[in-house]
């Protein structure tokens, strides 16, 4: 039971970066007025992996996205973070959203040992 439990925490860990951990950043990035709004819109820039459907195969667990797919890339990661100049909240909030999803992408790609 224990060790499957442990098998478990780095999926756990990264479907809750993904889905809940913007909660958080959200209220503290955006405060009071928006952080909900802000919240939701970090969670629909994991919309990003759409570009696994370019892939072939679309899924492969031991493949590392990050440098692999094109919304996974430097490029892209320098996109998102020059969207953070762009004076709209609900630019900044997509934009931290997509480099949040990077982040917990690569920290994927460490627990799995392919980074």
């Amino acid at each position: 039971m224990i060790v499957s439990l442990i098998a478990l925490a780095p999926a756990a860990i990264h479907y809750g970066f993904h889905f809940l951990a913007p909660f958080g950043i959200a209220r503290l990035v955006f405060g009071k007025p928006r952080w909900l709004a802000a919240a939701g819109l970090m969670i629909l820039a994991n919309a990003i992996d759409a570009d696994h459907l370019l892939a072939t195969p679309i899924f492969d667990p031991n493949r590392c996205s990050i440098g692999f797919h094109p919304l996974h890339s430097g490029l892209a990661a320098a996109l998102f973070a020059a969207a953070l100049l762009v004076p709209n909240w609900k630019t900044r909030a997509l934009a931290l959203g997509c480099l949040w999803h990077l982040a917990t992408d690569g920290l994927d790609c460490v627990m799995q040992g392919t980074w």
